[in-house]
């Protein structure tokens, strides 16, 4: 039987997650990180980006890793690290930038999309995609878990592992994306995307409360039966054929099914909320100082590799 493949993802530390983060990027993880040989990195490197507050910052990396652990990720079939405390990724992405040309990195979404947008443009967004590469790279990845909007993102980790191989012979393995389809877009409270920017979100852990304040105020539409906005959150959690005498039994009537939503994502929710509140953040650093250590010693190992072809080693 042949060896696992590996797979590797990871998510900024940058503020409270909410369910469109659970569907469209944890719940595809846990669907299949068992089967792969599996890193979930923290980027809390990327997260600097944008967050200017090291006390946030730190407390983050505790909340994400809680987070990964309350879903339900295994730290025993796992490689859950902290990007920060393996520093050969740094190293590398400065080896990438030294290949890649200017006009290349100009062309990465994010960054035109920052542009567009007259916000900073700072020269670590620029820059991104090839510390992103770097720790798809270092660990071999042959798969990334991505949206469809995100295929970039493995493009040019294939580019630079491409320019490496070129310039000093055959050092990385060339990743595949895995398009996660069906996960399509979560919609906020809204209508649009659920994004912590359009302050239309659902945090993963709320409480009833906060669940019942957020879906009361879920925009609706009048001119059907059906309050569409309210049913699509709703299909997360219930299967549309259980949905679908609630829906005709309370047609019209959207404060009712606006209460049935509330009781329906407060069971979802509660035992992760539970989960969550129940780990302690010495038992969350324990993990990443473990998986780290891991995670070290497999780039340690590839960055020996790159240096001696390079010459500075």
């Amino acid at each position: 039987m042949s060896a696992k493949q590996t797979l590797l993802t990871g998510l900024q530390p940058s503020g409270d997650l909410h369910i469109g983060n659970y569907f469209g990027a944890l719940k595809p993880f846990l669907d299949v990180y068992k089967d792969y040989q599996s890193f979930l990195m923290v980027a809390d490197y990327h997260a600097l980006t944008s967050v200017r507050d090291g006390a946030k910052l730190r407390q983050g990396i505790i909340d994400i890793v809680r987070t990964y652990l309350a879903v339900g990720v295994d730290p025993k079939d796992a490689v859950i690290f902290k990007q920060s405390l393996v520093q050969e990724h740094t190293e590398l992405a400065w080896i990438f930038d030294c290949l890649v040309t200017v006009p290349f990195l100009q062309q990465a979404h994010a960054y035109k999309d920052k542009v567009a947008k007259g916000l900073e443009a700072n020269a670590g967004l620029f820059t991104y995609p090839m510390l992103m590469a770097a720790d798809i790279l270092l660990y071999n990845a042959d798969v990334v878990p991505v949206g469809e909007d995100q295929r970039q993102h493995i493009e040019y980790a294939r580019e630079a592992a491409a320019k490496f191989n070129n310039a000093y012979g055959e050092t990385f393995k060339e990743p595949k994306d895995m398009i996660l389809k069906g996960v399509g877009v979560v919609p906020g409270t809204d209508g649009q995307k659920m994004s912590k920017s359009y302050g239309n979100t659902i945090p993963l852990f709320a409480s009833k409360d906060v669940i019942a304040e957020r879906v009361m105020s879920i925009v609706t539409d009048s001119s059907g039966d059906k309050p569409e906005n309210v049913y699509a959150i709703h299909k997360l959690v219930r299967s549309e054929t259980e949905l679908e005498p609630i829906y005709k039994e309370y047609a019209g009537k959207y404060k009712a099914l606006k209460e049935t939503l509330i009781d329906d994502l407060d069971a979802f929710i509660s035992p992760m909320r539970e989960r969550y509140e129940s780990i302690t953040d010495e038992q969350v650093i324990a993990v990443i100082e473990e998986g780290s250590a891991k995670a070290r010693e497999i780039a340690k190992s590839k960055m020996e590799a790159v240096r001696a072809v390079v010459g500075v080693a």
